[in-house]
């Protein structure tokens, strides 16, 4: 069928890179380029530029990757409305979440979702914010959940969920002991970060210029889990969410600096295409995204 080589084509181009693309669709990289040179053949042009690391789209190609993308999602929306005839919820779910959220909240929710849709093919990726708003724009997710404040007009943003932010250290950092710091002894601290276009890495920027604080040197990590290994091992201290520290707080393994008449807080947000259509997979997900969220909120 023709839409499983545009599918072999747009895995292609996403990943830039055909031995990725393969594992990706469980298919030889042989078969993958079989694939590739069976399109050019019947387009009668060039597609990709090939060289051992990068694959790069010709003029041809990104044409093809934009109407590709295009004919895959109505595919998609033509089998959700034909199993919606016999009841059934099928079809496929790419979405994009940021770390917090696809590492520590998204896979409880994705659980009970597949355990009352099984026959939806779902794909998660993994990235920054800033990364998925620009993969939202350009029509590679059906939805995105991201951290933060999100301004963004173009598009659908819903908050479904709060979260706390927590500042933490080591167990034996000097400020460990106190039961509550003001915010002026956050004065000339050695900071852990996450990286710029991080939704957290944003909190901590605003704590840092709304307290008019001092910082004495940082370190960045593009992940949570980076950030929170390195503050356990003595790096310095850091503004994270209590979604990725709570099992660490609880052991001991970190300490939370509670910062005296200060509790900092943010939206979790849904995030979708204002054009994106109404595929009955998608809107079962947001379904039970948000009954979810509540018991998880409740139970946190």
């Amino acid at each position: 069928m023709i839409t499983d080589t545009l599918k072999v084509f747009v895995t292609v181009a996403e990943q830039r890179n055909f031995s990725q693309a393969a594992k990706l669709l469980n298919l030889s990289q042989p078969g993958v380029s079989l694939h590739i040179r069976n399109l050019e053949n019947e387009l009668g042009s060039k597609l990709m530029h090939r060289s051992p690391k990068l694959v790069k789209l010709t003029e041809a190609g990104e044409i093809l990757f934009r109407k590709a993308q295009q004919i895959l999602a109505l595919y998609d929306e033509a089998k959700a409305d034909i199993h919606m005839l016999r009841d059934e919820v099928t079809g496929s779910l790419y979405m994009g979440a940021s770390f917090t959220i696809g590492e520590y909240i998204l896979p409880r929710v994705l659980a009970e979702y597949a355990h009352q849709y099984p026959l939806v093919d779902v794909q998660v990726h993994i990235s920054n914010t800033d990364n998925i708003l620009h993969d939202i724009r350009a029509g590679r997710f059906h939805i995105g959940l991201v951290e933060g404040k999100v301004d963004a007009k173009d598009l659908k943003v819903t908050a479904f969920m709060k979260d706390e932010m927590v500042l933490i250290s080591a167990p034996d950092h000097p400020l460990a002991a106190e039961k509550s710091v003001d915010i002026n002894r956050l004065q000339d601290q050695v900071w852990v970060m996450r990286e710029t276009g991080s939704g957290t890495r944003a909190y901590s920027d605003k704590l840092i210029q709304d307290g008019n604080l001092s910082v004495k040197r940082s370190f960045v990590f593009n992940s949570s889990q980076g950030v929170k290994e390195a503050v356990a091992c003595g790096l310095g201290i850091a503004l994270l969410s209590r979604w990725v520290v709570r099992k660490e707080l609880e052991s001991g393994e970190l300490r939370e600096l509670s910062i005296r008449g200060m509790k900092i807080s943010r939206d979790l947000s849904l995030l979708q295409s204002k054009d994106e259509p109404a595929v009955m997979a998608v809107l079962k997900f947001i379904q039970t995204l948000k009954l979810d969220a509540r018991s998880l909120y409740a139970d946190f």
